[in-house]
């Protein structure tokens, strides 16, 4: 057993995270609640069970590849707000395969939706002014979800110039 800083957990689970892994074998530490792996910040106790339920099913030898898809269907069935916790503590335990589903998971609830939606299915407030919605956002870091708003925004000003057209002309 080896013990994170909110609860013990089986070794052949924990160690299916490398970034608790690399702790462990690197430092020694997990080995008793004196000296608990602590998780990076972005982990609450509630997005560890969460994540520990997936590394338990994921990890256990004779699952079938279905019985393991089956899981993560049912599994990801979450509000957005879960599956943002989610996606960004898997991120911060370095647990690429549920990184990868959960992300994909919210990417299918934005497909084919307008800003507005988005910012509606994720709750987000709308600070832009109508200018700066027609303005590309710059990406210094070339963030992916930037890219995305960018191209969303460009979309919104082909289909606003249209109509100015269409208006001008009748």
């Amino acid at each position: 057993m080896l013990f994170c800083l909110f609860q013990q957990v089986e070794e052949e689970v924990v160690m299916f995270c490398p970034m608790i892994c690399r702790e462990v074998l690197q430092t020694g530490i997990g080995s008793s609640k004196n000296y608990a792996i602590k998780l990076p910040q972005r982990v609450n106790p509630a997005v560890l069970g969460l994540i520990l339920d997936y590394c338990r099913l994921h990890q256990v030898r004779g699952r079938s590849n279905k019985e393991r898809k089956t899981f993560d269907e049912k599994f990801i069935r979450l509000d957005t707000k879960k599956l943002c916790e989610l996606t960004s503590g898997a991120d911060s335990l370095q647990l690429r395969p549920f990184v990868d589903l959960t992300s994909r998971t919210l990417a299918r609830m934005i497909v084919g939706k307008t800003p507005e939606e988005i910012r509606d299915t994720f709750h987000l407030s709308d600070d832009l002014t109508e200018e700066e919605k027609l303005e590309p956002l710059r990406n210094r870091t070339d963030d992916p979800r930037i890219r995305l708003l960018n191209r969303l925004y460009a979309r919104k000003r082909r289909i606003e110039s249209k109509r100015n057209i269409k208006d001008c002309r009748d």
